[in-house]
């Protein structure tokens, strides 16, 4: 929902509209997790807080902006976490730990879209070489194409940080799918198979 918003829809609301959602799926991961129930709550409590405050910033100025997308980011590195933990933690795959890992891969796309975003709110020069415009939609674009290393090259970071972010995203995505969905499409069983 937030990559549909964010493609057809630009401005500052709509940074914070996302960093709503993405303490959504946050809490979504939290919620089917297996934390005990004290340190949850205490987590629970950080992401409402910590969103309610970014949502806040997103609205005053550039280093707020990249201030809360840095933040989103690091709520859905949050979210990832818990759910491939989640995933590894069943013994039996399933079609919804599949899908949990799928999940988590998208979740990866939009964390380092909103990192792309906080380098260039943050870093103070052009994000993208050659003047690129920087804009959520680009930052969803260009992450997305660097995590399935499709890389057409229309977008390219202009510095070092941005390069070595974009590298460390292909690496991610790449070793993420030849692992842990390679091993779960691997070890799934159909319902059936399952009770032999």
């Amino acid at each position: 929902m937030t990559y549909l918003l964010s493609a057809f829809s630009a401005g500052r609301w709509v940074d914070a509209v996302r960093v709503v959602l993405f303490a959504g799926a946050a809490l979504l991961a939290l919620r089917t997790s297996v934390l005990p129930p004290r340190p949850a709550r205490l987590i629970l409590i950080a992401v409402l807080a910590g969103s309610a405050i970014m949502v806040a910033v997103s609205f005053t100025t550039q280093t707020g902006s990249g201030i809360a997308s840095l933040w989103a980011g690091l709520v859905l590195l949050f979210a990832v976490v818990l759910i491939v933990y989640r995933v590894l933690a069943v013994r039996t795959v399933t079609i919804q730990s599949i899908y949990g890992a799928l999940s988590a891969y998208l979740l990866i796309g939009l964390m380092f879209a909103a990192f792309f975003a906080a380098l260039d709110y943050l870093g103070g020069g052009h994000f993208f070489a050659n003047g690129q415009p920087a804009t959520t939609q680009t930052f969803q674009y260009f992450s997305f194409t660097t995590l399935t290393t499709l890389g057409y090259g229309d977008f390219t970071a202009a510095a070092s940080s941005g390069r070595a972010v974009a590298i460390l995203e292909a690496l991610t995505g790449q070793i993420f799918l030849i692992t842990l969905v390679a091993f779960l499409v691997s070890q799934f069983r159909a319902p059936g198979e399952q009770r032999q």
